[in-house]
């Protein structure tokens, strides 16, 4: 068929890597994200196929594996960014607190929503869908917040990249539940965790020092093929794998924290810091070229008539106000009463969408309308957007103020006229 032609393909893949450029642009001047604009787009290409009369295509398998990597990349590029610093310590703690205690709280609420609005489902699946909705996307927050200050920046990457981890830990802990038999319990979960890091960074560092030695200019791909493979592998033997890519991150960002004492003469640093510099280029191109036909590719599949549903919209906005009540009394806690834009950057999206997809076949409630999951998604992306707006025109005003008073500041002096 014409339709599906190599060309074609070409040319649409083509065009679809050029506009997500433009809405990455666009979403700097105007604050939408360019996430929404990437699931507009497949919206659009989804009723361009049903006019071309394309057939029906399963792009599930596609969007799985774009969802793995994505996220893996999305991980790997918020570790490299952030800095082990004493005075970093405090921050941290407040964000990974924040994101743990707002996950489950939202999780909670959205279960009892979920019980309570859909006649069959069951507590245990009720979590199970609850979960995916109350993590927070650093998919769409990490290059939303570069406009922001310092502080508030790095608690967004903090909170964001934790929520992702420690959301998808939560949700296989709660698949495991599912079947008692592989169900290991809090010990055994505890225990897995442990095991977790001790590979991580057994891997971290042998990677560093292996990968310093190699001449060849052709390594990065390689690099995170092997990172990839320690992921799935990671996977295979139910590891919480994230925290491997977030470990290895964290440690060649840190390597003169990670790298003291006896172990310094291992390191040639101008090399590992070279691979590192790399290595940064190389997963921002990647993770913007993965999360771009992610996004396509989840509206080409979405049901866009499900958003016209009372009983959807109804749903959807309770469990949206309760994540922003939840948020507003966290954020009051732990960061202060300056909590704007901070309280409405709480999109969902890449991983909301990847994990609701994992949801075993046993824990599935027919009855559940996707819409549910689109309506949050767009609706606390709108919320972040308008936030965004408020707070860049609010600078604005305060940047001019400033400088109005500075100006009124400056008194006119006459000068004095010598009659000598």
């Amino acid at each position: 068929m014409e339709i599906i032609s190599s060309y074609n393909l070409i040319i649409e893949v083509s065009l679809i890597i050029v506009f997500s450029f433009l809405f990455n642009g666009l979403s700097k001047r105007t604050n939408i994200p360019a996430v929404l604009m990437l699931i507009v787009l497949g919206v659009v290409l989804q009723y361009g196929l049903i006019f071309a009369n394309a057939g029906e295509i399963d792009f599930f398998p596609v969007l799985e594996i774009l969802g793995i990597v994505g996220l893996i990349m999305i991980v790997l590029e918020a570790a490299l960014e952030l800095e082990l610093k004493r005075e970093k310590l405090m921050p941290i703690l407040k964000s990974m607190a924040v994101a743990l205690i707002g996950l489950v709280a939202s999780a909670w609420v959205a279960a009892l929503i979920l019980y309570q609005f859909i006649p069959t489902m069951t507590m245990q699946s009720a979590w199970l869908y609850a979960t995916p909705l109350s993590i927070l996307s650093s998919a769409i927050i990490i290059p939303s917040v570069t406009e922001l200050k310092g502080h508030k920046k790095e608690f967004h990457i903090y909170e964001s990249t934790f929520s992702d981890i420690i959301g998808i830990m939560m949700f296989y802990f709660l698949t495991g539940k599912l079947n008692p038999a592989e169900d290991s319990g809090v010990v055994g979960f505890t225990g897995n965790l442990l095991l977790t890091i001790v590979i991580a960074l057994i891997a971290s560092y042998a990677i560093i020092l292996i990968f310093q030695k190699i001449k060849s200019n052709v390594k990065l791909f390689l690099l995170i093929a092997v990172l990839l493979l320690l992921y799935a592998v990671g996977k295979k033997m139910h590891l919480s794998s994230l925290i491997i890519i977030l470990i290895f991150g964290l440690v060649i960002a840190n390597m003169k924290l990670f790298f003291q004492g006896k172990l310094t003469k291992f390191l040639d640093y101008n090399k590992a810091h070279h691979i590192y510099h790399e290595l940064h280029t190389i997963t921002a191109e990647t993770a913007f070229l993965v999360r771009t036909f992610f996004f396509v590719i989840f509206g080409l599949t979405i049901a866009i008539t499900s958003l016209f549903d009372l009983n959807v919209a109804l749903i959807s906005t309770l469990i949206i106000l309760t994540i922003y009540a939840i948020r507003f009394v966290l954020l009051l806690i732990f960061v202060g009463k300056d909590i704007v834009p901070q309280l409405f950057i709480a999109p969902r999206g890449l991983i909301t969408v990847l994990l609701f997809y994992a949801i075993p076949v046993e824990a599935q409630i027919a009855e559940f309308n996707q819409g549910i999951l689109l309506f949050v998604i767009i609706g606390t992306s709108l919320i972040m957007t308008f936030a965004m707006i408020y707070d860049k025109r609010r600078s604005s005003k305060a940047i001019n103020l400033a400088k109005s008073r500075k100006v009124g500041s400056v008194t006119w002096k006459a000068p004095t006229i010598d009659h000598s």
